[in-house]
């Protein structure tokens, strides 16, 4: 009998090793081959395929493949119709959002958008700055940049519209935001027509829970100890930016055990605080996943 599958692509390049650690997380195996385009997952219902993030949103739509992992950014700029499944808010540098910035050299008389008119921008998203370009009622020529876009500016554009996390390499490059142009992060797509098959949606909703449990487990510890009843208030009133802590009782009656989840710089200068409040026997742990 042949088992059902969901065919997934998965970003190749900036993404691809933040990816990879995303589902190894979420409990998977991958296995990549040098210059293979085939992961093998231990998991015999998903077929992965590795494809450039900005593909992706269009072969999802036409059906060649069930689901993928993409940014915002490019579902935007392809203008692909497909169905959101989850938004993964992680990027190969952390766990944030990404900015698309229209940037400008230091010395630029350009101050605004409205400054751009009649100039020159470079980028590769071209269709998404179009657009921005025309809702400010500005007309420029928008020309595809093929890398080392930072390097073209000024000497051969009078702008650029860049991604950025941190704005380290633009400020490296005495580049100035001017303006944001799109705020993106990743997500997990999905086709209609793979939407519209009980069995696809199901899997594809399955993993969903448990990517976005993997990424709420970043960050995060759990910390157990042992509390004299005597003692508990004390201990409770240590955590009071904390979510309800679990609390259970032990075989010896004058004791419980509370129970935790919290970020794991917190919890660093939080220990000492609940020793010196009367907890005993604290233990902090990893998490894995946090499904809510």
């Amino acid at each position: 009998m042949t088992l059902p599958k969901l065919r997934i692509a998965l970003p190749k390049g900036s993404l691809q090793q933040a990816t990879v650690a995303l589902l190894e997380s979420a409990g998977y195996s991958v296995w990549l081959a040098e210059r293979s385009y085939s992961p093998a997952i231990d998991d015999p219902e998903l077929e992965a395929t590795l494809i450039r993030a900005q593909e992706i949103p269009r072969f999802v739509e036409q059906g060649i493949f069930d689901a993928g992992i993409t940014g915002w950014d490019w579902v935007k700029e392809t203008g692909a119709k497909v169905k959101q499944v989850c938004e993964l808010v992680y990027s190969k540098q952390g766990f944030s959002e990404a900015r698309w910035v229209l940037a400008v050299p230091q010395e630029s008389k350009v101050h605004r958008v409205s400054d751009l008119q009649g100039k020159r921008v470079t980028t590769e998203l071209v269709n998404v700055t179009r657009k921005f370009l025309a809702a400010h009622k500005v007309k420029a020529e928008v020309e595809f940049s093929w890398g080392a876009t930072e390097a073209k500016v000024p000497l051969l554009f009078d702008a650029m519209v860049e991604l950025t996390e941190t704005g380290a390499s633009l400020r490296a490059h005495r580049l100035r935001i001017v303006e944001e142009v799109l705020r993106t992060s990743t997500r997990l797509i999905a086709s209609k027509q793979a939407m519209s098959d009980a069995w696809k949606t199901k899997k594809a909703e399955n993993l969903a829970t448990l990517l976005e449990g993997a990424l709420r487990a970043q960050g995060m510890v759990g910390v157990k100890m042992n509390v004299a009843r005597r003692d508990l208030n004390k201990v409770l009133a240590v955590l009071p930016a904390l979510k309800r802590p679990t609390i259970s009782d032990l075989a010896d009656e004058k004791y419980v055990a509370v129970e935790v989840v919290a970020e794991e710089k917190v919890v660093r200068d939080l220990i000492p605080e609940l020793r010196r409040a009367g907890a005993s026997g604290i233990i902090e742990y990893p998490l894995r996943k946090v499904i809510p």
